[in-house]
């Protein structure tokens, strides 16, 4: 038997995986998280052979999860199981330690031959998103000028984002400037809209 973790934050899901997973005569699932930030003691306790692993999760993302998990459990395999196929996601995935990388609305059977094949040692990654991830190129942004996007996502002034960064409002506004330019985005907004959906504004 194969002993699986899975981690998402939306129960619906959640059940749905277990449900289609557990009908594979292979397949255990040994533990359930729905927060990110419980899932390394839950897999110290229960001792899985592969994680399923959402990437938007409270308490800590799923990339960031899978890093620790690497660490504390080496014998524990990683699959990122998400909604946001994201080429930056899957990037960053891969560096912390993932075997595997699929979206949500991947058919029952070749989500649990996923899980087979990340099990037993090789890698799977959605195929159209690999072929998009090559296409984007690496994160142009630094860390300061993600931080400013990040913050921007809220629609907030760059008074607010100043203060809540403890930048000063032209230093913000240079960065704001300088990810418009690397973003090749008309606008603030549109500079979030280009880095969300490339996954890059994960913190």
């Amino acid at each position: 038997m194969i002993r699986l973790l899975l981690a998402d934050d939306q129960a619906l899901v959640r059940g749905a995986l277990v449900a289609l997973l557990g009908l594979e005569p292979d397949l255990e699932i040994v533990a359930e998280a729905e927060r990110g930030d419980v899932v390394v003691e839950l897999a110290l306790e229960t001792r899985p052979d592969v994680a399923l692993l959402d990437v938007e999760m409270p308490g800590r993302d799923g990339i960031a999860v899978t890093a620790q998990l690497r660490a504390a459990l080496p014998s524990c395999r990683v699959l990122v199981v998400t909604t946001f196929g994201r080429p930056g996601y899957l990037k960053r995935a891969m560096a912390a330690g993932a075997s595997g990388f699929v979206v949500k609305d991947t058919p029952a059977r070749q989500l649990a031959e996923a899980v087979r094949r990340v099990h037993d040692g090789q890698r799977v990654v959605d195929p159209a998103l690999a072929a998009e991830s090559l296409a984007s190129g690496d994160n142009p942004l630094s860390a300061r000028e993600s931080d400013v996007l990040r913050a921007a996502q809220r629609g907030t002034s760059v008074a607010e984002i100043a203060a809540a960064l403890f930048l000063s409002e032209g230093t913000v506004r240079n960065y704001l400037s300088s990810a418009i330019g690397k973003t090749a985005a008309r606008s603030r907004a549109e500079a979030v809209r280009i880095a969300e959906e490339n996954g890059w504004l994960l913190s």
